[in-house]
């Protein structure tokens, strides 16, 4: 069931999830909101900073040996990121805003967490 090894990531996602936010912050971006859930998923963060609201992927890992935690949002999650924030601005109502997804990619090493932020990560895909 690997129930030890799912709460494990859980943790680790949570725990990045803190990290980002505070490092967000301390660099002018505005949380406001984390975990936002509606039917069809989760987005992480949603931020505003320089006047766009600011959609926002987190990926932390332990180590590099899986690779780097920015190259787990392929395509795939891309395209769900687009979805999810059409529904976020249609939900909360917000029509002609600028709008942009960053990915916060996060390695928890014993020497110190590396935080690498990506602005304009990747561009939006049309569900279509």
């Amino acid at each position: 069931m690997n129930d030890g090894k799912d709460r494990r990531k859980i943790i680790t996602g949570k725990t990045g999830e803190g990290i980002a936010a505070g490092f967000l912050t301390q660099n002018g971006y505005r949380i406001l909101e984390v975990n936002y859930r509606c039917p069809i998923g989760e987005i992480d963060m949603v931020a505003s900073e320089s006047g766009e609201i600011v959609f926002v992927e987190v990926k932390t890992r332990k180590s590099s040996a899986l690779g780097y935690p920015e190259q787990a949002v392929g395509f795939a999650k891309q395209k769900k990121m687009s979805q999810l924030a059409l529904w976020y601005l249609r939900d909360k109502k917000i029509k002609d805003a600028a709008v942009r997804f960053d990915v916060v990619a996060i390695l928890l090493l014993p020497s110190g967490n590396d935080i690498r932020l990506i602005r304009n990560a990747f561009d939006f895909i049309s569900p279509g």
